[in-house]
């Protein structure tokens, strides 16, 4: 499985090893090695602690770093132990900007050393010849190459994940708990941020009663704003977004005679931070939980009987559960 023959300039390809050394990660090294070596690409080895997270996950900083200091174009991080990933993160050396990309294979299955070495020199292959570090071979296609089973290949940073859950929203000011349906969008625009847009809204209305009235609340918003959500990577993940956008609160009131009974439509502007935790399942599947505290200016009032009963907006509290996925 030839990766083609090197240019002039050798590319410089270097290889994280994972923190143990079982038979597993010393085959899928080993292979990767030779098959390098075999085409002229010059090798270096790297140790795991400079450049992984203490959730095992590849630090961008640390790997940056490595590669400016010992001139490399290509690293690849073997990731688990057994292993279960390779990244392969490409640095251009006119904008030291990398680009990754993640082959993973479930380590449970038959042959998952040598089916994640066999996909891992495939991508590789395609890789290099992308980024013009070797010459395309006329007898070896460009393509990465019949899939094998068990394994997949997933692109990051760069990637769209869509959510969909419920959320639990709560005013702190006599509001009781909505449940809201949630669809969420992230765009992992680096390895560790990204974009996010939430929508909620068309849940349960609570009710807040006085003597003599009482009245409905129904609440919708919309959001968009930076997150430290990253891609693909790592089972348990910290999350963090500051966002803003718009609530609207629609209040309809219910009154005995004589009183007569009002309905209020409100726009807010609403400001949002929230924090969670996301698990993968999976290579393309996670679990998100969060918690947001958001404000609303104007915040609304629901006055029944010329008393004001209780307010929404200042601030509100969400609870979300959420189901994601990397197409």
């Amino acid at each position: 499985m030839a990766l083609g023959t090197a240019q002039a300039r050798a590319a410089r390809v270097g290889i994280v090893r994972p923190p143990g050394a079982s038979p597993a990660s010393t085959e899928i090294v080993s292979r990767l090695q030779g098959e390098l070596l075999s085409v002229g690409l010059e090798v270096a080895f790297a140790a795991p602690g400079a450049v992984r997270e203490p959730d095992g996950a590849s630090a961008r900083a640390g790997l940056e770093q490595l590669a400016r200091r010992q001139a490399m174009d290509v690293i690849l991080d073997v990731v688990g132990d057994p292993p279960w990933a390779v990244d392969i993160w490409v640095f251009d050396r006119q904008s030291n900007r990398p680009s990754v990309a993640r082959v993973a294979v479930d380590p449970r299955a038959e042959n998952a050393s040598q089916r994640l070495s066999i996909r891992s020199i495939d991508v590789l292959r395609s890789i290099l010849i992308e980024n013009h570090l070797v010459e395309a071979r006329p007898d070896v296609p460009p393509a990465a190459g019949p899939a094998v089973p068990g394994v997949t290949a997933v692109a990051r940073p760069g990637r769209l994940a869509i959510e969909v859950g419920a959320g639990l929203l709560t005013s702190l000011d006599g509001v009781g708990p909505a449940v809201l349906p949630i669809v969420r969008l992230r765009w992992a625009a680096f390895s560790r941020l990204g974009v996010q847009a939430e929508l909620a809204g068309f849940g349960t209305r609570p009710a807040v009663g006085a003597a003599g009235g009482s009245a409905r609340v129904s609440q919708q918003y919309a959001l968009v704003g930076a997150c430290a959500c990253g891609g693909p990577g790592g089972r348990l993940r910290p999350t963090l977004a500051l966002a803003a956008g718009a609530l609207h609160t629609v209040a309809d009131g219910d009154a005995s005679a004589p009183l007569q009974a009002h309905s209020a439509d409100t726009w807010s502007f609403l400001l949002a931070a929230s924090a969670g935790a996301r698990l993968a399942i999976g290579d393309r599947l996670y679990l998100a939980v969060a918690v947001a505290a958001q404000v609303a200016q104007p915040y609304v009032a629901v006055r029944l009987a010329e008393a004001v009963a209780a307010s929404t907006g200042r601030p509100n509290v969400l609870v979300s559960a959420t189901v994601g996925g990397w197409p």
